[in-house]
């Protein structure tokens, strides 16, 4: 770069611009993509705040300020979906994240590069399966009649044949196994990235020093990994608020079954539900009230626990 383009702002970004033209060419279908999808629904925000009349276009109705959010937060099925949201998603952030790094490190070790390769795709494979599919092979183990569980697992430990999906408290841990056991793939990839670009000269030293595998892994792996862990966490915590529908609808099959809707409801079911009853304009006022407010409540938590990483070290912050 030139003197001028340094001391011209404007020449340097043209500059920066003209150099990598074909880097910035890639990044249109993933901007346009991103503006249909994210920024362009946003100006549905407006209905969270309207009475919605049908006889008129949605950002036409009647104005009523934070009345849809007060008739949101009173109703007393809020609690148990806020419950919901929340503990499954601290669930899926823990497990999640530190199952994926143990993953991680224990593939970075392995030596034999086919069998790593193997296990790698094996653990990936699930991630690429929709819920809907995912749906079936549950009910394929856990129908009453012929699924494996009832006929092959719980015999041979002595127990009973169990109606799966007429018992909520077996639930929580069908839907926390089934989001880690399709995540850990996904997340197990994002952490063997950041091995890889950990210096091999540092292992190498901790050898010289007569360092365990054990230690090396300790001292140098996981603390080079904490950078990682962190960002996905807080990318997690800014969607904590957020629920997978397929995961807490298909799976538990509440299309037919509403025994297990005090466990499986959250946000997001919430929203689908009200939404697609349709049967007032009040549905589509409180799912757009619900939606908004899990839209504003991501937003703080990212900010706040940002703020919370920087004060504690400003290196593993996001901004």
């Amino acid at each position: 770069m030139t003197a001028a383009a340094a001391r011209n702002p404007q020449r340097k970004g043209k500059s920066e611009f003209k150099k990598n033209s074909v880097l910035f060419l890639m990044l249109v279908p993933g901007l346009v993509v991103l503006f249909f999808n994210s920024y362009l629904p946003m100006a549905g925000i407006v209905m969270a705040f309207e009475k919605i009349d049908y006889q008129k276009f949605a950002f036409f109705g009647r104005w009523v300020g934070f009345r849809n959010m007060k008739v949101f937060l009173s109703s007393t099925y809020t609690p148990v979906i806020i419950r919901n949201t929340l503990l499954y998603n601290l669930a899926f952030i823990v497990l999640g994240k530190l199952l994926a790094m143990a993953f991680s490190i224990m593939l970075h070790e392995l030596r034999g590069r086919t069998a790593k390769k193997l296990y790698q795709g094996i653990m990936f494979l699930p991630y690429f399966i929709s819920w809907v599919a995912i749906s079936y092979i549950v009910y394929g183990f856990l129908n009453y009649d012929y699924g494996l569980m009832n006929r092959i697992v719980l015999p041979a430990l002595g127990i009973e044949p169990l109606q799966w999906y007429r018992t909520p408290g077996a639930w929580p841990f069908i839907i926390i196994l089934l989001d880690v056991w399709k995540g850990l793939g996904y997340g197990t990839v994002m952490f063997l990235a950041s091995i890889a670009g950990i210096d091999p000269s540092l292992y190498e030293a901790a050898r010289v020093d007569g360092a365990t595998r054990w230690q090396q892994t300790w001292h140098i792996t996981v603390p080079l990994l904490l950078p990682m862990l962190i960002i996905l966490t807080l990318l997690s915590i800014g969607s904590i608020f957020n629920t997978d529908i397929g995961l807490f609808y298909s799976v538990p099959m509440r299309v037919a079954n509403g025994i297990l809707t005090d466990v499986t409801s959250t946000m997001d079911t919430y929203v689908y539900t009200t939404f697609s009853s349709g049967s007032s304009s009040s549905a589509i006022n409180l799912s757009s009230a619900a939606a908004f407010l899990q839209s504003v409540i991501g937003f703080v938590l990212v900010l706040l626990s940002n703020w919370i990483v920087r004060h504690i070290n400003h290196d593993y912050a996001l901004f």
